[in-house]
C-alpha cells in the first residue's frame, strides 16, 4: 500500500544491502558516490526515474510573502480580505496572480504553484528553520534567538554533504549573506546543525549584513533606511577571489606543495583531513581557474544582462545564482532580503507595490529567459517559498498608520520553475479566503523531498553522525505532479 504524501517516509535498507553500501564507504560522512548509491538504492527494489533537474536554485522570500497578494489572490472575498491589489490573468487560461506581477504572469508556461503547504508555526525563527530545513517540528532544545547544534540541518547542508561535488565548486552555496535579523539575532535553520559544522552549506557573502541593506537596494530602499543610506554601505559587494599581494600563482602553487607534505604526516586524522582537502581543492580551484572565478563576478557581466535582471541586491543575487549553476555548483540557496524584509505588518500594499514586487517580478523573470536561452531550464529546479504566509484578515497594529498582515503558518504558496516542472500547473486549493488548505495539502518535508530529489538523492539515502546513528534524508514524498 502506498504511503500517503503527508505521512513520514523512513526507507529501510536491508542487512545486505547496508553491508555491501558500507564496504564502499556509502554510509560515512561523505556520500560522495551518487552512482553506487544508485546501486545500492536499486537492491533494494526501490526504482525511481532519474529527475530531469540536476540543480536547485532556492529563492528564499524571507519574512512571510503574502499568498492572497501574489499567487493565491480572493477577488471575491470581502475588503478586509481580498485587500487592495488586483488580479491579472496570465498566459495559462483560468491562472491569475497580482496585477504588480507582469513580467511573470507573461511567463505562466514555465512556473507552477503549489497553493497549499501548511505548517502549524506563527512566528519567524520557528518557520524559517521549518522551511529551510524541511522538517515541520523543531527539535528539542531549540533556540529561536541563536542557532544551536542540535537544530536539524538546512537543505542546502543536506545537499554539501550528500551531493557530489562539480568542478571543485562546493555542492551548495547561500548568498548574498546569512540570515540575520536587525537585533542581531541570526536566524535558526539555516546551518549544519546536528550533521555539524564541517557539513554546513557554504555561505557566499557579497553584501554583508547591516541594518541599512533592507529590501532590493539600492535601487528598492524603504523603512528605517531610506534616507540614510550610502553607496559604500549599500553596494552590492561581489566577492574577491584574487590572490593576496605578493603571492604569485607559482608560489601559490608551491603552498600548496607544502600543505599536502603537512597532510601526510597527519594520516591519523583521515577525517579531517579529508575535509580539509576538500576544502583546499576548491580553494585553489577558485584562485586559479578564471572561469570559475568569473562564475562569482556579477559585475563584469554583459551590462544589458545586468540591466534585464535588476542593478540591485534582488536582481544580481540571482544573476550570480545563475552564474554559479552553470558553472557546477546543485544548490544555490538566494535569500532575497535580509532582516525579515517580506514581513510586511504595516504599509503592506505600498512596500509590495513599490519596493518589493517590482525587483522579485523582474529579476525573477530575467531568471527564467536566462536559463532558458542557455538550455539549462530543463536541468534546474527554481522554487520560491518564505517561513510562512499572511494572515487572512488585513489589520493595523496601534503604531503604524496603514495596514498589513500578521505571520500565517497555516498556507503559504510555493512557487516552482523549470527541471520539468509542468507550466501552467496548480497543485492544491486554499478556502474562500485564503487561510487553510482544502484540497491535497503539502507539507514542508514534502517540499524538501521535492528538492532533493531534483538533486538526484535517492530516497534510501541517509547520513551518519559522528555516532555512527543513521539519520534518513527524506522524510516524505515529493509534491505529486511536479518533477515526476
Amino acid at each position: 500500500m502506498a504511503k500517503s504524501s503527508l505521512s513520514p517516509m523512513h526507507p529501510q535498507l536491508s542487512r545486505r544491502a547496508a553491508l555491501q553500501a558500507g564496504s564502499i564507504g556509502l554510509l560515512g560522512l561523505g556520500m560522495n558516490h551518487l552512482s553506487l548509491l544508485d546501486a545500492a538504492q536499486q537492491r533494494t527494489g526501490a526504482k525511481t526515474p532519474p529527475p530531469k533537474a540536476k540543480s536547485v536554485i532556492y529563492i528564499f522570500l524571507s519574512g512571510g510573502l503574502s499568498q492572497i497578494d501574489s499567487f493565491d489572490m480572493k477577488p471575491e472575498a470581502s475588503e478586509e480580505t481580498r485587500g487592495e491589489f488586483k488580479p491579472i490573468s496570465t498566459r495559462t487560461p483560468g491562472l491569475q496572480i497580482c496585477e504588480h506581477l507582469p513580467e511573470l504572469a507573461k511567463r505562466s508556461e514555465k512556473w507552477a504553484l503549489c497553493r497549499s503547504l501548511t505548517h502549524g508555526w506563527n512566528e519567524h525563527s520557528q518557520g524559517h528553520h521549518i522551511m529551510l530545513t524541511g522538517r515541520s517540528e523543531t527539535p528539542v532544545g531549540f533556540d529561536p534567538r541563536k542557532p544551536r547544534d542540535t537544530d536539524f540541518p538546512s537543505m542546502a547542508a543536506i545537499a554539501n554533504d550528500a551531493v557530489p561535488a562539480r568542478n571543485n565548486l562546493p555542492p551548495a552555496i547561500v548568498l548574498p549573506e546569512k540570515l540575520i535579523h536587525r537585533t542581531g539575532r541570526v536566524i535558526p535553520g539555516q546551518f549544519g546543525g546536528v550533521m555539524g559544522p564541517r557539513r554546513a552549506p557554504f555561505f557566499l557573502s557579497a553584501s554583508p549584513y547591516n541594518p541599512l541593506t533592507y529590501g532590493a537596494y539600492p535601487e528598492y530602499l524603504f523603512h528605517h533606511a531610506k534616507g540614510r543610506d550610502t553607496e559604500s554601505r549599500l553596494r552590492y559587494h561581489a566577492p574577491s577571489l584574487a590572490l593576496p599581494e605578493g603571492l604569485s600563482r607559482g608560489r601559490m602553487f608551491d603552498r600548496v606543495g607544502l600543505v599536502k607534505s603537512l597532510e601526510a604526516q597527519r594520516r591519523g586524522l583521515d577525517q579531517a583531513a579529508e575535509g580539509y582537502d576538500r576544502y583546499r581543492q576548491m580553494a585553489v580551484s577558485l584562485l586559479s581557474d578564471p572561469k570559475t572565478q568569473a562564475a562569482f563576478e556579477v559585475h563584469g557581466a554583459d551590462p544589458k544582462l545586468q540591466d534585464k535582471y535588476g542593478r540591485n541586491a534582488f536582481g544580481w543575487s540571482l544573476l550570480q545564482a545563475r552564474q554559479l549553476v552553470e558553472a557546477g555548483v546543485r544548490l544555490v540557496q538566494v535569500n532575497l532580503g535580509n532582516n525579515e524584509t517580506w514581513d510586511t505588518h504595516q504599509a503592506a500594499f505600498p512596500n509590495l507595490r513599490n519596493y518589493l514586487f517590482p525587483p522579485t517580478d523582474k529579476a525573477v523573470s530575467a531568471l527564467l529567459d536566462d536559463l532558458e536561452e542557455r538550455g539549462l531550464l530543463d536541468d534546474t529546479l527554481v522554487v520560491m517559498a518564505s517561513e510562512f504566509g499572511r494572515t487572512p484578515r488585513i489589520f493595523k497594529i496601534p503604531s503604524a498608520t496603514l495596514p498589513g498582515r500578521d505571520h500565517w503558518g497555516a498556507l503559504q504558496t510555493v512557487w516552482f520553475a523549470g527541471g520539468g516542472v509542468p507550466g501552467g500547473a496548480v497543485i492544491g486549493k486554499s478556502d474562500k479566503i485564503g487561510a487553510y488548505p482544502i484540497e491535497d495539502p503539502q507539507k514542508p518535508e514534502n517540499l524538501a523531498a521535492t528538492i532533493y530529489r531534483a538533486l538526484g538523492i535517492p530516497q534510501t539515502a541517509y547520513w551518519e553522525d559522528t555516532l555512527k546513528r543513521p539519520h534518513y534524508i527524506y522524510h516524505a514524498d515529493p509534491i505529486p505532479g511536479l518533477i515526476g
